[in-house]
């Protein structure tokens, strides 16, 4: 949940004296418990309960990297959080629901759906609701998904002149689509950058839509 001052040494010491059995009770703690451990002052205390309040909106991506589902780092996260778009949402998941999503597996499909079906789980993540965290992905990035990219997996291949491979990725996301560093059958379409090689070669055998810089671009708009 990338909170900032809670190091490992700082984890065990609040396990150890009781203070913390899970995540969600990282949520309760006062600054008073935070301020009365060994080398911890009142300021320091007070910055670090700022930043675990501060972790609550980091969002669904990072949240389900964080509960530390089996299989599921921060590209599944990532894949999972742009789908269900909330966490209630992917609990209700079946297996084959998960496993049909693209480059999403059986085995990780097995193992969300298994994580899911544990009480103390559900538990988990209903107490980190009551503390606040945020548990769906909020309306001002809902409200980019655009139907020409929602379910959609895109291939970027060669230079791009205006976009960064990250920044094409992001804005492709961004609007419920999907980035795949590889062409197959399943291939929406493939953006196409000057010397774009062996990908766009392969895109075109199989007859997957290839679009210009400049077509990506107008449909963007």
């Amino acid at each position: 949940m990338d909170i900032e001052g809670l190091g490992e040494v700082l984890v065990e010491t609040l396990v150890d004296n009781g203070s913390v059995k899970d995540v969600a009770d990282l949520y309760l703690l006062t600054i008073e418990q935070v301020a009365s451990l060994e080398r911890m002052a009142e300021k320091s205390g007070t910055n670090l309960i700022d930043q675990i309040a501060a972790s609550k909106t980091r969002g669904l991506q990072r949240l389900l990297y964080g509960i530390d589902i089996r299989h599921v780092g921060e590209r599944y996260a990532k894949i999972l959080a742009n789908h269900f778009r909330s966490i209630d949402r992917l609990a209700e998941a079946s297996v084959e629901e998960l496993d049909d999503i693209h480059e999403i597996g059986l085995s990780v499909a097995e193992s969300v759906y298994e994580w899911f079906r544990n009480e103390r789980n559900i538990d988990l993540v209903t107490r980190l609701k009551t503390a606040g965290v945020k548990t769906e992905t909020d309306a001002a990035s809902t409200a980019l998904l655009d139907e020409r990219f929602q379910g959609k997996t895109f291939v970027l291949t060669g230079k791009l002149e205006n976009y960064t491979r990250d920044e094409a990725a992001k804005l492709i996301e961004d609007r419920g689509g999907r980035v795949s560093s590889s062409v197959s059958k399943k291939t929406d379409y493939v953006v196409a950058g000057s010397d774009a090689g062996s990908k766009l070669t392969k895109a075109e055998s199989l007859g997957v839509n290839v679009m210009t810089e400049v077509d990506f671009s107008l449909m963007l708009t």
